[in-house]
């Protein structure tokens, strides 16, 4: 199979017919309902959690705002480190400012969620929670994004 991609917009039909018609067509199956339904669940236990942790805990409005604002801030940039890594498979034109600052994102909201709980004074369970809660969303949205993405992709070329 040919791995290499052009990033010419006139290319893109040939190769979208190219992974279609394949032997081994790399999207060949839609997500199942099953797995769609298992990462919303996901995504909503882990934020909800989160957000029902932060409001039952005993700190500063401050540090729950900088706590939420780490997980939407978390949550941006794992979809959007997705997209990119997604575009680039598909062979469609992605910057690489916007593909470096989208990996910059991801990396600085964990880092500064490991920072601050590393210094805020909680229990070791309630670290352990934040920090669970945390990555199960930031997995699931990246699960949500690219069954939403096969989806849509299938979609596009079964009625094409």
């Amino acid at each position: 199979m040919d791995y290499q991609f052009n990033n010419d917009l006139e290319n893109k039909n040939t190769l979208d017919k190219k992974i279609l018609t394949s032997k081994n067509p790399i999207y060949n199956q839609k997500p199942t309902g099953a797995f769609v339904g298992a990462s919303w669940a996901a995504l909503l236990t882990g934020v909800i959690s989160f957000c029902i942790g932060l409001w039952n805990a005993s700190m500063l409005l401050n540090e729950k705002g900088y706590y939420f604002t780490i997980l939407l801030f978390g949550l941006f940039s794992a979809v959007s480190v997705q997209k990119n890594v997604r575009d680039k498979l598909e062979g469609l034109q992605v910057t690489e400012m916007y593909y470096g600052i989208s990996w910059f994102a991801a990396i600085a909201s964990i880092t500064l969620f490991i920072t601050g709980l590393w210094n805020a004074e909680l229990l070791l369970s309630e670290k352990g929670f934040y920090g669970m809660s945390f990555l199960l969303s930031l997995f699931a949205a990246i699960a949500v994004q690219k069954n939403t993405r096969d989806k849509k992709f299938i979609e596009a070329n079964e009625e094409a």
